[in-house]
C-alpha cells in the first residue's frame, strides 16, 4: 500500500515506519523536521509539512491509500493539550479534503476504562505529568467518534510502552476495545515494536473501522 505516515520521526512513528517498510509498503513520512529521519529506503519518501495547516496536510496525503498519524505535540510542551487538539483537528480536516478515506490515529491509554465508566486518566493515581496529554487524546477520541466520512480507527497503547520495552518484537498481541489488555501479572504492556505490528496488521486487515481498540501481551 501507499501510506502517509504523520509524525514518522517520533518514538512511536519511527517504529511504525520501520514495520511498514519491512512489510513492503510505500511510505511518505510527513514530518516537521526531515533531518530527524536518517533512515534510507527505496520505498521511503520524506516530506516536510506543518500539520497545523490543513492545506499542507491535504497536499501531502492526496493520492495515498491510507494515513497513519502518530502526531504528538510534545510531552514537555506547556501547551500540549491545546496543540494536540488543534493539530489533530487539522490533520482530520486535511485528510477529509483529500481523496483518502482510511485513517488510523495513535491516541493515548488514559481513556481506557479501568472500571465500568471510569477512565484511567480520571483516577487519583494517574501521573499528573501525563494528564494534559492524556486528557487531550481522550477528548480527541470523543471528537473523532463523530466523524462520519472517514474510515477511522483510534488506537490506545498499553499503559506500559516506555523505552524499557523497546527492542522486543514478538509479533503477537491480544486486543480489546475500551478496556486494557492485562497479562498474567496484571500488567498492561506492549513494546513499541509490537504496537507497530498491531497498527500495520489493522492497516492490512481492517477489523476496527470507526472503533477504538487497544493491544497488549
Amino acid at each position: 500500500m501507499n501510506i502517509a505516515l504523520i509524525g514518522a520521526s517520533g518514538f512511536v512513528g519511527s517504529a511504525i515506519l520501520k514495520e511498514a517498510l519491512n512489510r513492503g509498503h510505500e511510505v511518505t513520512a510527513i514530518v516537521r523536521n526531515p533531518e530527524k529521519i536518517t533512515l534510507h529506503h527505496d520505498h521511503l519518501v520524506i516530506e516536510k509539512a506543518d500539520v497545523l495547516d490543513a492545506g499542507q496536510v491535504t497536499k501531502a496525503v492526496t493520492g495515498k491509500d491510507a494515513v497513519i498519524s502518530a502526531y504528538n505535540s510534545g510531552w514537555t510542551n506547556p501547551d500540549i493539550y491545546a496543540d494536540f487538539i488543534k493539530g489533530s483537528k487539522s490533520i482530520q480536516a486535511g485528510i477529509k479534503a483529500s481523496d483518502v478515506k482510511r485513517y488510523i490515529v495513535i491516541g493515548g491509554a488514559g481513556s481506557l476504562e479501568v472500571a465500568p465508566g471510569v477512565q484511567a486518566v480520571d483516577t487519583p493515581d494517574f501521573p499528573a505529568a501525563y494528564k494534559p496529554g492524556a486528557t487531550a487524546a481522550r477528548d480527541y477520541l470523543n471528537i473523532i467518534k463523530e466523524e462520519k466520512d472517514l474510515d477511522w480507527t483510534f488506537f490506545s497503547p498499553a499503559f506500559e510502552m516506555g523505552p524499557h520495552t523497546s527492542g522486543k518484537r514478538k509479533g503477537t498481541y491480544r486486543t480489546s476495545l475500551d478496556t486494557p489488555v492485562f497479562n498474567a501479572e496484571g500488567r498492561s504492556i506492549l513494546s513499541v515494536e509490537d504496537l507497530a505490528v498491531a497498527i500495520i496488521d489493522e492497516l492490512e486487515n481492517p477489523k476496527h473501522i470507526k472503533q477504538r481498540f487497544t493491544a497488549g501481551y
